[in-house]
Formats: structure tokens, sequence, C-alpha cells
């Protein structure tokens, strides 16, 4: 038996918390069954923004009549692409490691409990009186097994496919479906409904799906009825809502329908930890599992399945762990963005939401074309919408769909964050004409639709 101060089980974000306690002189052991820094910087988050960054260059060229620029590609080297971002990927698990210093232990392999304090590893068991389970999702496992995960892009290795087909319809699907359609490979992109980013606001996504079905093809109302995989190639039956089918052909089948939690790998009947209907782990205010010392934070808990949230809360459990803070944390706020072309930035609550859960509030949607620099990209779709608190002009959540909408929602969050209150971003000085100067009418007319309605009632 191995002893520690501290045990992690997963080496995502919560790598950040063994080097602090590391640094504190505690002796850590860190367990981690894939390569260190879990999956945003070798699956997810980084990897595709940087397949996204070539995307986005060869959508500006195709797109550059709307600019009166007559511009062709002459070809995109798409192995060359791969190669630059497996190369990044590669040096993932030294840049992580060489993070650590000698208090903290690594230790390659899956982790589970023998019991409430006792996790073996390999064939070696290890126990401590503080536990950290940070053991994140993997992808709901595709149903054919020639058929790609978004697991299975990174690294992608061998043959480039020529087309692919996707399957899904949430912001992995659609990041997926906007780098290969971007890069020249054929997409096709299986939506079993007619919406496409439900999560997202409704007016929101209404405007994504028609832009979005611009540059690909997109089959909404339609699932794979039967898969046949023979020369290299899968052939689909697809079914439509209405009972039509037809034949589909594809090189890549890829299947971006959800992610599932991991805590089915932790052995947790052995242990007093509970998890929910979900499989996700249960826990208190100060991140604490029903197996006292044994605490749980990013997405195996299920709350807040984003990088940056997981990355909040491994910030405050390390107050809790090595500052003895009692306090919990509270999100105020929890944004998100969709890195399509085009993209979108979400703050707060939906209108759907919002009429849910019978909240009071008013909207307000306002266009770009205030901004020269909004005005300069010749697009005509970009807005904010606001949905606004009457009674004290608070903002209940900010909805973004345009060019670089998760830099300029930043601007919103400060404003969240310190004091909410959408008059300061009505009241702010802009530097003229940047693009952020498109939230000055947004903010404008926010502010109009609070007192009209003031007004009335």
């Amino acid at each position: 038996m191995k002893e520690f101060d501290l045990i992690i089980i997963g080496a995502g974000r919560a790598s950040n918390l063994a080097v602090s306690a590391g640094k504190a002189g505690k002796k850590v052991a860190l367990i981690e069954k894939s390569t260190l820094g879990g999956t945003c910087p070798n699956r997810g988050c980084v990897p595709s923004k940087l397949l996204l960054g070539y995307a986005h260059v060869a959508n500006a060229i195709k797109e550059s009549q709307r600019h009166f620029i007559d511009s062709s590609i002459n070809s995109i080297d798409i192995k060359k692409i791969f190669e630059k971002t497996n190369s990044y990927i590669s040096k993932i698990d030294s840049i992580y490691e060489n993070k650590f210093n000698e208090n903290v232990q690594i230790f390659k392999g899956e982790g589970s409990f023998i019991s409430n304090n006792i996790v073996k590893v390999n064939d070696e068991q290890l126990t401590a009186p503080k536990i950290v389970i940070a053991t994140g999702t993997r992808p709901i496992e595709a149903p054919h097994e020639k058929a790609w995960t978004s697991d299975d892009i990174f690294p992608l290795l061998g043959d480039i496919p020529k087309s692919i087909t996707i399957v899904g319809a949430g912001f992995i699907a659609c990041e997926l479906a906007s780098f290969f359609s971007g890069v020249g490979i054929k997409t096709t992109l299986l939506v079993r409904s007619q919406r496409i980013l439900s999560n997202e606001d409704e007016e929101i996504s209404a405007i994504f799906k028609d832009e979005f079905s611009k540059k690909m093809d997109i089959l909404f109302d339609t699932s794979i009825k039967t898969t046949n995989y023979e020369n290299n190639q899968f052939n689909l039956i697809l079914e439509n809502k209405d009972g039509t089918t037809k034949e589909h052909q594809s090189d890549a089948l890829l299947y971006a329908t959800g992610r599932q939690s991991n805590t089915d790998t932790l052995n947790l009947e052995n242990t007093s930890i509970q998890i929910d209907k979900r499989g996700f782990i249960k826990r208190d205010k100060l991140f604490e599992t029903n197996a006292k010392g044994v605490y749980v934070v990013g997405d195996a808990s299920g709350k807040h399945m984003l990088q940056h949230a997981a990355a909040y809360e491994i910030n405050h459990l390390g107050k809790i762990l090595l500052e003895d803070c009692k306090e919990p944390l509270y999100f105020k706020y929890m944004p998100h963005a969709v890195f399509t072309e085009p993209e979108i930035a979400s703050v707060g609550i939906t209108e759907q939401k919002a009429k849910e859960k019978n909240i009071k509030y008013i909207t307000s949607t306002t266009n770009w074309l205030a901004s020269a620099k909004a005005m300069s990209t010749r697009l005509h779709y970009p807005v904010t919408k606001f949905l606004i608190n009457p009674d004290n002009y608070e903002i209940l959540g900010c909805h973004m769909i345009g060019p670089e909408s998760s830099t300029m929602m930043h601007q919103v969050l400060a404003v969240m964050h310190i004091n909410n209150d959408v008059r300061h971003i009505k009241e702010m000085l802009y530097i003229h004409p940047a693009l952020s100067e498109a939230l000055l009418p947004a903010a404008v007319a926010a502010v109009k639709e609070v007192e009209k309605y003031n007004k009335k009632s």
C-alpha cells in the first residue's frame, strides 16, 4: 500500500491541482489512463480549434466574391494540416509532465476504488485522506466498429477521407462538420429533427440553421436505417421521418451524438459514493461526495460540462484543500461558444427557458450594422439578443451570432461579473468603429424596451 496526501484520478484540468499541491509540499498521486492534459488539449477544444483555423482561411477565400474579389483555391494539403495538428498533440504529455515537481508521482493506468479511501491502479494500491475524482466524460460509442467518434479524429492517422457523414446536431458535430466542409471534404450532416444546436436560443439557432445550411449538405429529419461497410466505404440507407429512404455513401462515418460519464470504470459500488440517473457523481456545495474526503469536479459531476467550468472548479477546490476555504463556489453566469461559421456565443437563460420557468423578462434583438467593422464583413445576419429583467435591468441572458462573438461576449461577461446591469454597457465609451461597438445599440435598444415595458405597467 502506497500512502499519499492526495490522490487525483484524471489528469485533465485537475493536473493544475496536482501542480499546486506538489508546490505546497503535499505528496500527490496523479492517475491518468490516457494522455496527460485530458480531453481538451488532446482530443477536444484545442486541436479542434487548430483545425477550424484552417477552415476559416479556406472559407474566407471561397467567399471572397462578396467583397468583389475573384479568388480560387488551387489545393489544400489536408495531410499537412493533420500533420501539424498531430505534431502539437504529440507534445502534450511531456508538456504537462514537466509541470510537476518531485512531490507528484504519475501513475499511467485506470484508477478504481477498492474502498472509500483506497484506489487501485494497475497492480498497486494507493491510499490518501483526500481523493479527487476528475475523470471527465467520453463520447457515446459509435454503433458501428468502423465509425468514428470525436476521439478518433485526434490524432487522425492514415488516409484522409474524401467524404464524411456526421451524425449529430450539437456543437461538436457542427464544429467538426465546419472543419471538414471548410477544407474541401464532401460533408453531410445528419440531423434527426428540424432543429440544429437546439440548446441555443431559438431565434439564434434559426439564424444559424439558415446560414450553416449554405455551407454543406444537411439532411434534417433523417437517421441511419442500415449501415454496411465494404471496400473502405460506408453504404448507408437513410430514412426520413416521412418514411422515405435513400442510399448514401461516404468514406468516413462520424457519430457526435453526445458524451457520457466515465464513472462506470471507477467501481463505485465498493464505496458509499452515490451517482444520479445519468451516471454522474453526486456532491455537496464543497464538491464532496457521500464518501468523506472524496471530491468530484468537472464533467464527472455532470453539472457544467465545459472546460472553463472545470478549470474554475479545480481552482476553487484547491482553495478548499490547500487553504482551508469553507466558502462554496457559485457561478454567477456560465458562458459558452460554438466556434463554427457562423460563430455563436451565449450566456444565461434562453427565451424558451424563460417562458418554461415563467421568468419575467423583456427581449431586444439588434443587428450589428451600426458598427463599420461589422459592416466591413459584408454579412447581414449577425445579431445580439438580450433578455433583461425589467425590474432592475439585470442581464438574464445574452446571445450573439456573428464573427468573433466569443470575444465580444467577454464585454457582457465583465458587466455581469462586476455589477450586472445592462445600462453599464449602454453608458460605456467605445473605440470607434470597433466590432464591439455593435453592443452599444444592442444595449440602448434593451434599455428602451425596459423603459417602454415599465411605462405600460
